[in-house]
């Protein structure tokens, strides 16, 4: 049976983490992998994280299965962090997944249980996983153009043109906040006019917001995502614990999916119930239970988004200090987008010879498509950064 296998492509960006530590030069610098990094190097475990785990581990006196939708205090918590007031209760069905990327993955088998002849619509760029996904459950897929590269702002005339061509019962993917890979995020006017085109061609949202708290804040980076929530009869929300909490090994993840009304929250529930159950059939709960834990203690919680504060402000600090540098170093404005951007993510808008220069001559490691992560840099590696950018394109 072995033998029919065909190699898969390498994930690039676990390709680039592989070789970033092959790499013996002591100022290199990891931009690739996604995970948030301290002026350090590391990845802490949060204050609240901790205190969390280890009351739990003092009270829990089972490890036995939860229910199919994982524990219900869980999506409580995750559904009023994410969306708060802004859709009745009762229209909200939802299950706990192994991080963001089961949720969207429930959330496409959703869709393909739902409606097998909806395309999908994907910003152009967007993150890897989701056309990955897409393409490996045999589903039609469509880009809409997202991210002028050369400006380093959203090309919403296009995207706007795009969108315009979407069929009645299409589901557009959409950011709920910090763009990834790009970082742009689009206005609130924006925003209003993307809604009323969806509005307009009965298309289904779907929104993957996976840096809550990383952007402008816990409500603010929210606003998209409740402002879709409210405004359709229909929408997925595929929301990660990953980023915010720091619980990226736990794996812990919520997928909302709104109903029309009660009758039909219902149905949705045991069909989300269902694609648990021929999946993975009980979610993790380790890591939700954290969660729960700190979203509906007032000590834990205030620590937590004390420290989330922290995370936001550092790498906004960052982007305003690279951006300064890049300026200084490359005498150009051409990188003054890189202080407006929000999350962890941006895209430099250079070419692949650039980024491959940046690795082989100054050991700096990005994704081929130039994007790199805010937090893998501190106050002392900005300059160096600026400067081997600026190195690398003075001399093309």
């Amino acid at each position: 049976m072995f033998e029919t296998l065909k190699e898969q492509p390498a994930d690039k960006i676990l390709s680039l983490m592989t070789a970033y530590r092959a790499d013996p030069r002591d100022r290199k610098i990891d931009l690739g992998v996604g995970v948030y990094k301290d002026a350090s190097g590391n990845t802490p475990v949060m204050r609240a994280v901790k205190k969390a785990e280890q009351r739990l581990v003092d009270r829990q006196e089972t490890k036995a299965y939860v229910g199919l939708a994982g524990d219900p205090a869980f999506s409580d918590a995750m559904i009023d962090l994410v969306l708060k007031d802004s859709v009745p209760r009762e229209r909200i069905a939802a299950i706990a997944t192994p991080g963001g990327t089961g949720a969207v993955r429930q959330a496409l088998e959703l869709i393909r249980l739902a409606a097998p002849r909806a395309r999908v619509w994907l910003s152009n760029p967007t993150w890897p996983n989701h056309p990955s996904i897409v393409k490996f459950l045999g589903m039609p897929m469509t880009e809409y153009r997202y991210f002028d590269s050369s400006t380093g702002l959203i090309d919403f005339d296009g995207m706007l043109a795009d969108l315009g061509k979407v069929a009645e019962g299409d589901v557009v993917l959409l950011h709920g906040c910090c763009h990834n890979p790009t970082g742009a995020n689009l206005t609130r006017e924006q925003l209003a006019e993307t809604i009323s085109c969806l509005q307009a061609r009965k298309a289904i949202p779907m929104v993957d917001i996976a840096y809550q708290g990383f952007g402008d804040g816990l409500d603010a980076d929210a606003y998209a995502t409740r402002k879709i929530a409210s405004s359709f009869d229909n929408v997925l929300i595929a929301a990660s614990c990953s980023k915010n909490f720091g619980v990226y090994r736990e794996r812990t993840g919520l997928l909302m999916a709104i109903a029309r009304d009660a009758a039909e929250t219902k149905v949705t529930q045991g069909n989300l119930n269902f694609l648990n159950r021929q999946n993975y059939s009980f979610p993790p709960d380790h890591g939700a239970r954290v969660v729960t834990e700190i979203l509906t203690d007032p000590e834990l919680r205030a620590d937590w988004e004390a420290e989330l504060e922290e995370v936001r402000t550092t790498m906004l600090d960052l982007r305003k200090q690279l951006a300064e540098e890049l300026r200084r170093q490359t005498n150009s404005d051409r990188f003054d987008f890189v202080a407006d951007h929000r999350g962890m993510f941006s895209r430099l808008g250079v070419p692949t010879d650039v980024v491959d220069r940046l690795r082989e001559e100054h050991g700096v490691y990005m994704v081929g498509d130039s994007r790199m992560n805010i937090a893998g840099l501190n106050k002392d590696t900005v300059p160096q950064l600026a400067a081997a950018i600026a190195a690398v394109m003075q001399g093309r």
